[in-house]
């Protein structure tokens, strides 16, 4: 009797999941086709509800206008700090924007790719290969000063368990979910910015400053990294190296900071509408823009953003000095120096191993007792 009972009520399920099939499949019949129109100011109005008109916004954000109407708005933040990943994350989401723009360049651009972990390994393996990477695409001089810095940035990560840059990462995945938001890379392209960094220092500079670098070993903790938020920590630190340089300041701080107010003020042009076709009239509204930039680079901005800027010159890389030369000269003349006496002594030794041996000692008296017959 039971088994009856279940069975009709496993029929009566059965039945009432099919006609619910069968009406949603009408219903999907019925529904009208979406053209790309449509779409397209469907996914606008869902960006234009999500964009706060008076947004809340962290403490580390600086708001910018342009004369367009344009609003930009600049994230401070430590290269090391988790506290700056959410604050990105935050004012992405409530300003919903149409240009995020990052202190990136073509050269750096992998690691928003990278996971933590690869990152994380990378960062603290700075070898042969990477040196001969760095000379060869930027220099012999840019490339070991490049080096020296990753060290310094290696010294952070090694103290902190951290991988740079996340900051950055996350405003390129927050920067996927927005409809129609474009990913702008800010920073001055960095051979640019060692070449010059270089011609700045005189010889005896130079060497002052690879010393201080090669032996950094200070200890970080995370509560450092937070203390820092009003500067950030790598360029704290190297700020600290090289406050005896005001060129090098120069190089690395000031002259980037023209450069990414350039870029951020381009970021901010009157954007255009999407159209679905060129027969479609162009629409251009102000723009939203979100900069995601080291603290220390925030006051620069500021100081930079209403002055007309040209970066022709910032752009240019400096002939080489004859210090820069000499001392290029000094180290490729030691190297093969080291590389050839080492040559010598690894062919003086395979000759002393190869006399040593019975064949040919038995070869050699062979010949000795021919020679006197001559």
């Amino acid at each position: 009797m039971q088994g009856d009972q279940s069975r009709e009520a496993a029929e009566e399920r059965a039945s009432s999941a099919d006609v619910q099939g069968d009406e949603s499949k009408d219903a999907s019949d019925t529904a009208p086709n979406i053209s790309d129109a449509d779409a397209l100011n469907i996914l606008l109005e869902m960006k234009m509800k999500r964009r706060q008109k008076k947004p809340s916004l962290p403490s580390t954000v600086t708001e910018l206008a342009t004369e367009e109407g344009s609003k930009v708005y600049v994230v401070g933040t430590a290269h090391f700090s988790d506290s700056s990943k959410r604050d990105v994350v935050k004012t992405i989401q409530e300003v919903q924007p149409d240009v995020v723009v990052v202190e990136l360049c073509q050269y750096r651009v992998s690691m928003l790719k990278m996971d933590e972990r690869t990152l994380l390994k990378e960062a603290k393996e700075i070898n042969l290969e990477k040196l001969q990477q760095a000379i060869k695409q930027n220099g012999l001089m840019s490339g070991l000063m490049q080096m020296l810095l990753l060290k310094v940035s290696a010294h952070i990560t090694e103290q902190l368990g951290m991988a740079p840059g996340g900051e950055f990462r996350e405003a390129f995945k927050e920067a996927g979910k927005v409809p129609f938001c474009k990913f702008h890379l800010g920073d001055r392209p960095i051979p640019v910015t060692f070449k010059r960094a270089i011609a700045a220092l005189s010889f005896w500079q130079k060497v002052k400053l690879a010393w201080g670098l090669c032996f950094l070993s200070d200890p970080i903790s995370k509560d450092d990294v937070e203390k820092c938020k009003q500067k950030d920590l790598l360029e704290q630190m190297m700020a600290e190296m090289i406050g005896e340089f005001p060129d090098l300041h120069r190089t690395i701080v000031s002259e980037r900071d023209i450069y990414l107010t350039y870029m951020l003020k381009q970021a901010a042009k009157r954007t255009e509408l999407p159209r679905i076709s060129e027969a479609e009239p162009r629409r251009c509204v102000p723009s939203v823009v979100v900069g995601v930039v080291g603290m220390g680079h925030v006051p620069g901005i500021e100081k930079n953003w209403n002055t007309h800027l040209n970066i022709q010159e910032i752009m240019s890389v400096p002939p080489p000095s004859t210090a820069s030369k000499i001392l290029k000269f000094v180290i490729k003349t030691t190297v093969f120096g080291l590389v050839g006496y080492g040559c010598y002594r690894i062919g003086q030794r395979t000759v002393q191993f190869i006399l040593s041996m019975p064949v040919a000692q038995s070869y050699l008296q062979k010949l000795a007792d021919i020679n006197p017959r001559h």
